[in-house]
C-alpha cells in the first residue's frame, strides 16, 4: 500500500513506508512539554503511532494547583503516517528540527494552541538497546530539544497564555512494548528491574542535558550529559558520559526530594542542584493506565481524565513513573551560578542497590 510518506526519503525498509519491519512493538513518537518559569504550571503533549498496530494516539495534560487534567485520543492508524491528528490533537511541522505546533481543538474543556521553536539544533541520545532474556526489549533512538513556547491553552474556560515558557520536545523511534503486553511469558525474560532518569533543563542562554539507565548495581547501560549553548548547531556543546546524580528520596517512594548532578568538564566539575516543585504523573500521557501508548480503543476514541498529582497512592505501580517539575541552580567553575527550571523524570522497577532498594 503507497502512503503520503512514499514521496519523502525517509524509508527504512525495502518496502513502502506504510510497513515498518516485522516488530510488533516499532513505534515512532512526539514528546512535548513546556512550563511557566516559577514551575507552577506545566503541560504534556505525546504522539504515538504504531504501524505493526495499525493504531495511532494523542494526549495533553495540563498540571495547575495540584491537578492533572488529561485528555486522551486514539484511533486506527489505516497505515497513513503522514496525517498527524488524532481526534482534536494535531501537529504541525512548520521547520523540521526547528518549530512544531500542536493543536487541540476544544474538546471536554480542553484546547489549545502551541509553538515549539528549538533552542539549538537538537541532541542525539546514544542509541537505546536492551534485551529481555532473548528478546530485544528495547532499540530505539531519540532526539532531544529543549525549546522557547509561544501560544496558549484553555482549561474549563481559563485561559493560560504561554508566553515566556520553556520546555523540551523529543522524537523517538525503534522499538518499546507498546499496546497490549504478550499473553505468553518468555522463559528467562521475566522484566525485573529497570532504572531511569532523564533530566533537561533549560538555563539563561544554555541547555543541560541528562539521562541515565542503570542496572541494580547502579552500573550504567546506556547515559548522556549534555551542556548547550543557546544556538549551537549539530557539532556544538560538550559531551560526556561520566555525569553523576546523587539523589535523596522521599521517605517510603521511589521519587527524589531532590538530586544533584556533576558533570566533569577541564576546568573542574559543574553541578546543577535540582529542586522538584511539582509532580506529573506520566500515565496522563498514556504511560501506563487505562490510555497505554498503543492499546487499541476502536476507529476513534476521545476521553478526558482529571488526576490529582498531589495526593496520589506512591505504591500504586501507575504512579511510579513522575516527571518532577523542578528548580535549578547550575554551577559552572569560573561562571556566575544560573537559575532555570526543567523536569527530573523518575522511573524505578524492581531493585537498585545505590538507593538502598
Amino acid at each position: 500500500m503507497l502512503t503520503k510518506g512514499d514521496d519523502y526519503p525517509i524509508h527504512q525498509t525495502p518496502e513502502p513506508i506504510a510497513y515498518a519491519g516485522s516488530d510488533r512493538n516499532f513505534y515512532d513518537r512526539y514528546f512535548f512539554n513546556a512550563y511557566a518559569p516559577d514551575g507552577a504550571a506545566f503541560l504534556a503533549v505525546a504522539y504515538g503511532v504504531y504501524p505493526a498496530l495499525n493504531v495511532a494516539d494523542a494526549h495533553i495534560a495540563i498540571v495547575k494547583d495540584g491537578k492533572e487534567r488529561c485528555l486522551h485520543a486514539s484511533r486506527i492508524l489505516g497505515l497513513e503516517r503522514m496525517d498527524l491528528h488524532v481526534g482534536p490533537i494535531s501537529i504541525d511541522i512548520l521547520e523540521p528540527l526547528m518549530r512544531l505546533k500542536v493543536s487541540v481543538a476544544k474538546t471536554e474543556g480542553i484546547a489549545g494552541e502551541i509553538t515549539f521553536e528549538g533552542r539549538a539544533f537538537p541532541i542525539e541520545e546514544p542509541r537505546f538497546v536492551r534485551r529481555n532474556g532473548p528478546r530485544l526489549f528495547m532499540d530505539y533512538t531519540r532526539l532531544t530539544q529543549n525549546v522557547r513556547v509561544s501560544g496558549w491553552v484553555e482549561v474549563d474556560g481559563e485561559r493560560i497564555e504561554l508566553s515566556g515558557w520553556v520546555g523540551t520536545r523529543d522524537r523517538s523511534w525503534g522499538i518499546r512494548p507498546v499496546g497490549a503486553p504478550d499473553p505468553q511469558p518468555t522463559p528467562g525474560g521475566t522484566f525485573a528491574q529497570f532504572f531511569w532518569q532523564w533530566s533537561p533543563l533549560n538555563f539563561r542562554d544554555r541547555s543541560v542535558y541528562y539521562h541515565i539507565n542503570a542496572d541494580a548495581d547502579g552500573k550504567p547501560w546506556n547515559t548522556r550529559a549534555v551542556i548547550l549553548e543557546d544556538g549551537a548547531g549539530p557539532d556544538g556543546g560538550f559531551h560526556t558520559e561520566a555525569a553523576t546524580m546523587a539523589m535523596e528520596l522521599i521517605p517510603g517512594t521511589k521519587h527524589a526530594r531532590s538530586g544533584v548532578l556533576t558533570i566533569p568538564m577541564d576546568q573542574g566539575a559543574a553541578t546543577v542542584k535540582i529542586e522538584p516543585v511539582a509532580t506529573f504523573l506520566m500515565r496522563g500521557i498514556g504511560y501506563g493506565g487505562d490510555w497505554r501508548h498503543g492499546g487499541l480503543k476502536g476507529e476513534l476514541a476521545v476521553a478526558r481524565e482529571d488526576l490529582d498529582c498531589e495526593n496520589f497512592d506512591v505504591a500504586d505501580m501507575g504512579n511510579l513513573h513522575i516527571q518532577a517539575i523542578s528548580k535549578a541552580t547550575l554551577s559552572v567553575p569560573g561562571q556566575p551560578d544560573q537559575r532555570g527550571v526543567g523536569v527530573f523524570e523518575q522511573l524505578i522497577l524492581g531493585p537498585y542497590r545505590p538507593l538502598g532498594l
